[in-house]
């Protein structure tokens, strides 16, 4: 692990992101973020928030965590523990979120879109405005992975996305906290669109904020990837398509290397719609959808509502 740190560091990489499973689970958790601190790395730390109470929210502080996203499935306690298959799973969240608020560490909520929780969503946005969070991410529910096999008729409708992406834009003009959407590179569309202008919140600080306000970022110049607990390295986890693996080629060749990389990083060589489109090289339709459901990851996003110009 730490060859690998010295890799990212190395190759000027200031932003890491460990998500899990759990990442807390791991016994050498906090030896692996002290070091990537070390290094000079921003550390997020994706978490259920079930396991951090106010002395681990220390411990991670002292080791260099410097946001950590917890993830809340609905407003409800019931969606939340009927989500995640497990009693009090939400007030054990919610008891984390607390520790890390009182600890002084800074975190976010991680929320999922999906058709049964539509009717949630003002109030899971104003959930996470009321516990302190920094931010909230509605993330877009692509069929991939886990959500394929279990949650394929969660995915929401053309129709239903759009209408879910205005009401957040309009709902960022004065929400005192940042509002982002992964999986859906057609949001940021709306907001420049409708000239959304955040009351609470400077246009300087948002362009800050890695990855606001960009299209499909998966493998782009000042992009990301992803690596799986495998070591697979897959463009996004939202596109599980592997490029390669670290323990075989150190992650600065796979980046360099990567046919498909090059591919996504053309943006002339998508099809459909999404290659006739204005918002072509702004946007790019989220490429993870457009493989799931089409089977070419060039191929349009048939989850945009966006008619070609």
């Amino acid at each position: 692990m730490k060859k690998f740190l010295d890799d990212l560091a190395g190759w000027g990489i200031r932003l890491l992101i460990i998500d899990g499973g759990e990442p807390l689970c791991r016994d050498d958790f906090f030896e692996i973020a002290k070091y990537a601190s070390e290094r000079h790395i921003r550390l997020v730390v994706g978490s259920n928030g079930t396991l951090i109470d106010e002395k681990t929210a220390g411990r991670m502080l002292e080791a260099g965590v410097q946001m950590v996203s917890i993830s809340i499935d609905g407003a409800r306690p019931e969606t939340h523990d009927s989500f995640r298959g497990e009693k009090s799973a939400f007030y054990r969240a919610m008891q984390g979120a607390k520790a890390c608020r009182e600890a002084g560490l800074p975190f976010q909520f991680n929320m999922v879109i999906r058709k049964s929780t539509l009717p949630e969503i003002p109030d899971m946005l104003q959930l996470a405005v009321k516990s302190g969070a920094s931010a909230a991410e509605f993330f877009d529910l692509i069929p991939a992975g886990r959500a394929k096999r279990e949650c394929q008729d969660e995915v929401l409708s053309v129709s239903e996305r759009k209408k879910v992406m205005e009401w957040l834009a309009e709902a960022q003009t004065d929400c005192p906290i940042v509002i982002r959407v992964p999986g859906c590179p057609m949001y940021p569309l709306i907001l420049q669109e409708k000239n959304i202008q955040p009351k609470h919140i400077t246009m300087d600080a948002l362009q800050r904020i890695p990855y606001y306000g960009r299209g499909c970022a998966a493998g782009m110049p000042n992009g990301y990837v992803t690596i799986l607990p495998n070591g697979d390295v897959i463009p996004c986890m939202l596109l599980q398509v592997k490029l390669g693996n670290i323990r075989e080629k150190s992650i600065i060749e796979i980046w360099n290397e990567s046919e498909i990389l090059n591919k996504l990083r053309s943006r002339e060589l998508l099809k459909g719609k999404c290659g006739k489109c204005t918002y072509r090289d702004v946007c790019a339709g989220c490429r993870g959808r457009a493989y799931e459901e089409v089977g070419d990851i060039l191929a349009s996003d048939p989850g945009c509502w966006i008619e070609s110009t």
